[in-house]
């Protein structure tokens, strides 16, 4: 199954395993916008409801249950969800999985590089077969850094509850960092997927806070 689909992501991009892969991307963050247009929307909505859930939690904080009651109930008002906002996270898990089958399936990229560096290949194993100075090499440092940077974008844009327990609000801006953590353990072609998934969330959350939803 891997291998056929691999094969027919090659043929669509003409060849190109490493142009497939960033098709397939696309492909995924198009299948996901209105997800994530509805995650915007949930964004703003908990935006201006928060002196009004910080009520809710002072006045309901010890019965959970009516919290949770209260809450939705408010939520629904504005058409909206506490829990909508994690849709679109949970939704990537399929794509992000297949494509780690893909990229550390023994025969799938075999022989498919991204300017000489294998695509199904870790950073480990492109410094013991090529080295450290070597083209394949400075790919990988390559993409690792452009993720760093996506990352650094990402988490700049995090806006952290007031609402939210202290441990959370130091957490969630080094989230978009799971990536860079995962790029340099995975083979070339997932770290390829994060980049350009992660750069598209980027720069779809600067549009859609700068419009009206």
């Amino acid at each position: 199954m891997i291998d056929s689909l691999v094969t027919f992501v090659i043929d669509v991009s003409g060849g190109s395993a490493a142009l497939g892969i960033v098709l397939f991307t696309l492909a995924v963050r198009l299948l996901l916008l209105p997800l994530n247009v509805r995650q915007a929307r949930t964004a703003r909505i908990r935006e201006r409801l928060a002196p009004k859930l910080r009520e809710l939690r002072e006045r309901h904080g010890r019965d959970p249950e009516r919290l949770a009651k209260e809450m939705t109930a408010l939520y629904a008002k504005e058409g909206s969800s506490p829990y909508a906002g994690i849709l679109p996270s949970l939704a990537q898990v399929p794509f992000l999985w297949l494509m780690y089958r893909v990229a550390t399936h023994p025969t799938a990229l075999a022989g498919h590089t991204l300017f000489g560096a294998p695509l199904g290949e870790q950073l480990a194993g492109v410094v013991a077969h090529f080295g450290l100075a070597s083209a394949p090499f400075l790919v990988f440092v390559s993409v690792i850094a452009l993720v760093i940077a996506v990352a650094w974008l990402s988490a700049r844009q995090i806006k952290v509850a007031e609402e939210q327990p202290e441990p959370m609000k130091k957490i969630m801006p080094l989230l978009p960092y799971g990536s860079v953590l995962a790029a340099l353990v995975l083979p070339l072609a997932a770290g390829l997927y994060l980049l350009v998934s992660a750069a598209w969330a980027t720069g779809e959350r600067a549009v859609l806070a700068s419009r009206p939803l």
